[in-house]
């Protein structure tokens, strides 16, 4: 993972926040994108803080609200409901969902839990009895397997060949959008694809037939570019039109564009719900059991697996009607 010194030390925030961002990322291995939403959410807990607590005097926007001041002795001020009183702030006034407050809340457990664990500057945590708001697991969105197969009949163009390649890995391998865009040529060994997941963590990749071909019929094109392709690119497998590894925004474009041309609901589906389609397949037709379905995706916890369970429902739903007594 790289880092700037922007990354390491930012100092507009609090020495612990600095520290424990600079944790997350060296000790932890978390991504970019998580340690920033850590820093979002702690951020705007202090600046509530001293809004709540009556710190702030002059007429000053919420994000203008200093909190490079706050230090050890503001922390262990901060009581159980403090907590509540922001996580009820974020729902009334910053307008927070289940999904959002949930993670706030995940952000200040680990916060404290940092704080009385490892920075030790707090002998009580006063976030060990928060409790999250209830979420309600909702069934992943995916596609069927005959869109599946009309998704890839609608690609074309130009870039045919490697969009054709991003769509199938997609639907074939369950990649996260940043695992495909970090693909690496010499990650590829026979049929197998090394990639470096969620949470900085190594994974092999099994590819089937159709990525095999895929991407043979995508590499002497991206290969007849070579020369152009940016010094610090020349690994990548999918390249831009600029000639550099393909970006996060590109993909989403592509997709939703092949989305749209297969008329399916453009504002439904996205590279996720490909991930989601991919797991969901390999459920219902591969008789994959949830833990090899673990293992295939990266998931930390099973638990997280067990949304694609929901594929049995057609399953119970033809044993009732074979019931003898579904006809009386």
């Amino acid at each position: 993972m790289n880092y700037t010194l922007n990354n390491i030390y930012d100092p507009t925030l609090p020495e612990y926040l600095n520290e424990f961002l600079n944790y997350l990322g060296t000790i932890k291995g978390k991504s970019q994108n998580t340690i920033n939403g850590y820093r979002w959410d702690l951020s705007m807990f202090f600046r509530f803080l001293k809004l709540y607590k009556g710190f702030i005097k002059e007429n000053i926007e919420f994000e203008d609200i200093p909190i490079d001041d706050i230090d050890k002795s503001f922390i262990k001020k901060i009581r159980l409901s403090d907590l509540y009183a922001f996580i009820s702030f974020t729902e009334n006034y910053r307008n927070n969902g289940n999904y959002a407050r949930a993670r706030k809340v995940a952000s200040l457990k680990s916060f404290f839990k940092y704080l009385c664990g490892k920075a030790k500057i707090l002998d009580e945590n006063p976030a060990a009895e928060l409790e999250a708001p209830k979420i309600n697991k909702r069934n992943p969105v995916y596609l069927t397997l005959e869109e599946s197969k009309s998704l890839l009949s609608s690609i074309d163009g130009e870039n045919k060949e490697r969009d054709h390649c991003i769509v199938t890995l997609f639907l074939n391998c369950g990649l996260r959008l940043s695992e495909l865009c970090s693909i690496d040529i010499s990650k590829i060994k026979d049929d197998t694809l090394t990639i470096i997941g969620k949470g900085n963590k190594e994974r092999t990749v099994y590819l089937n037939n159709a990525c095999l071909k895929a991407i043979e019929k995508y590499l002497p094109i991206r290969n007849q570019k070579y020369d152009k392709i940016n010094p610090t690119d020349k690994d990548a497998l999918f390249i831009s039109k600029k000639y550099r590894r393909i970006n996060k925004r590109s993909v989403e474009l592509l997709v939703k564009k092949y989305i749209e041309k297969a008329g399916l609901n453009k504002q439904k589906y996205t590279p996720h719900k490909l991930r989601h389609t991919a797991a969901t397949l390999m459920y219902k037709y591969g008789n994959v059991d949830i833990r090899s379905l673990q293992k295939i995706l990266g998931h930390e916890n099973v638990s997280t697996t067990q949304i694609y369970t929901h594929v049995d429902d057609e399953t119970l739903r033809q044993a009732v009607s074979l019931n003898p007594l579904s006809e009386e």
